[in-house]
């Protein structure tokens, strides 16, 4: 029989064998969260470069252009609902692994698309699997770094910020060079197609049932509709969301109509999504350290007050410095993500907090950036929309200070 020195020794070998298991699982995580970040906004930031391609290649119709634009949050919003059960029956992992290969079925088979509505559907097949990605990603980093929330959301939200700024940048290019916007297009496909096999590997085994695990814990109903933070957090992440779509669509016009040429007023608009880049993590890492994140959340708002009152003066007198501030001004989406990720007492709270707070919050975000172009259209100017805009700021300010209190969801 085996003395106690063995026992003892068996012991510590195993223990030493299950950390370093540990510690893999945990770098596989960080990758797996790395590549799904970088594909989160491909899918709608390649369009924009070449839609005139593309509508001219598809005899697309302006109105079915301006869909495309709108399909986005509705897409995010309607199937991000569904992240919770999915998840629960297949653990995070594993529904995140099929969103990735949904975004790569989808990317690379529109690229062939042979008529509108074959493009619109192969999209929105790619969006869907976006939406139950942006659910799951605060779940898993909740599951696999608990002590570790703020920077991890940092770290993933660079890189989806990363993501979108080289779709935007890289797509016309791409297409240049290769003579075809629909290659341009196609080529995000095997971006995303990257991200597919850690998350099939963290999905298996031991780690996806630990994962699986975590988001069904019998009786655990909570009902996040009905909890004040819960709201508060889906009016903060809806209208930073509205503002975020503002600045993507109408910006470079604002400056335009400014007198500021074409090719400057692009470069002011990718200063305010390259900026997203580092301030992500700094901001969401120093977020996850306090127990209270309003006021954070307030002095964001405060320099996206800054940035439109600037606007409102005069685009021209100073638009590197407008671009600066609203570009910090969208650092409210890591913010957003990080509360969401901290306010959750455990994974189950946090999916049912996600989804919630990323669905309902879309789905608010839907008419800004109709109804700035409406007041636009009606004023024929821009001091009335962002007259508009700078109370939506207060209102977002308003829902960030409710938001960011030490007050957990359930």
């Amino acid at each position: 029989m085996p003395n106690d020195e063995t026992v003892c020794q068996n012991r510590t070998e195993k223990d030493r064998s299950t950390a370093l298991s540990d510690v893999r699982v945990r770098r596989l995580a960080v990758v797996a969260l790395v590549l799904a970040a970088l594909n989160l906004r491909p899918a709608v930031t390649s369009l924009g470069p070449v839609l005139e391609e593309i509508r001219a290649g598809l005899g697309m119709s302006a109105t079915v252009a301006g869909l495309l634009t709108s399909v986005p949050a509705l897409c995010f919003a309607l199937v991000g609902f569904t992240a919770p059960r999915l998840a629960r029956r297949y653990g995070p992992g594993g529904v995140i692994a099929v969103g990735m290969a949904a975004v790569t079925a989808g990317l690379a088979l529109r690229a062939f698309a042979p008529n509108t509505a074959a493009f619109v559907a192969l999209s929105a097949l790619a969006l869907a699997g976006i939406a139950v990605s942006n659910v799951l990603l605060p779940v898993v980093v909740k599951q696999r770094f608990p002590d570790r929330v703020g920077a991890m959301t940092g770290l993933y939200a660079m890189a989806l910020n990363l993501g979108a700024a080289s779709a935007a940048a890289v797509t016309v290019p791409l297409a240049d060079t290769l003579g075809d916007w629909r290659v341009g297009l196609g080529a995000w496909a095997v971006v995303a197609a990257v991200a597919v096999p850690p998350w099939i590997a963290l999905a298996r085994g031991r780690a996806g049932a630990g994962a699986t695990a975590a988001t069904a814990v019998p009786g655990n109903e909570i009902r996040v509709t009905r909890d004040r933070t819960a709201w508060a957090l889906a009016c903060y992440f809806g209208l930073q969301a509205t503002a975020a779509y503002v600045i993507i669509g109408w910006l470079p016009q604002i400056f335009r109509d400014a007198g500021v040429s074409a090719g400057t007023a692009g470069l002011l608009f990718a200063v305010t999504s390259l900026l997203g880049v580092p301030l992500s993590y700094v901001l969401a890492a120093v977020a996850g350290r306090l127990r209270h994140q309003s006021g954070i959340a307030l002095t964001i708002g405060v320099f996206g007050l800054a940035g439109y009152a600037g606007l409102w003066a005069d685009p021209a007198a100073a638009p590197w410095l407008w671009a600066v501030l609203l570009g910090v001004s969208n650092c409210s989406f890591p913010l957003a993500l990080t509360m969401i990720g901290l306010r959750g007492k455990d994974s189950t709270t946090v999916i049912r907090l996600s989804a919630f707070a990323q669905s309902a919050g879309y789905l608010l975000s839907i008419p800004g950036p109709v109804l700035v172009g409406a007041l636009y259209e009606t004023s024929g100017g821009w001091r009335a929309p962002l007259v508009f805009l700078m109370g939506l700021m207060l209102a977002q300010m308003t829902a960030g200070l409710f938001a960011g209190r030490d007050r957990p969801v359930g």
